[in-house]
């Protein structure tokens, strides 16, 4: 956008400087006050979740022998 070019212009009726006045004071407070949405977390069903073919931990102590190859 060019710096010659109006960011809003009047296109009907002829407002005073008060009214002009308030209606930059009101689309600066909109813009201003409306946060970007950050996007909601994907959500990954229970079938793709890849960490349900992880195994826990192995146990410990003298039979954690047993269970290194289940």
């Amino acid at each position: 956008m060019n710096a010659e070019q109006p960011h809003l212009e009047v296109v009907r009726g002829n407002p005073d400087d008060v009214e002009l006045a308030a209606l930059v004071a009101a689309v600066a407070l909109v813009t201003a006050a409306a946060p970007e949405r950050p996007e909601p977390p994907r959500r990954t069903s229970a079938w793709a979740d890849r960490s349900r073919q992880t195994r826990g931990p192995l146990p410990h102590g003298p039979a954690a022998w047993r269970w290194s190859l289940a």
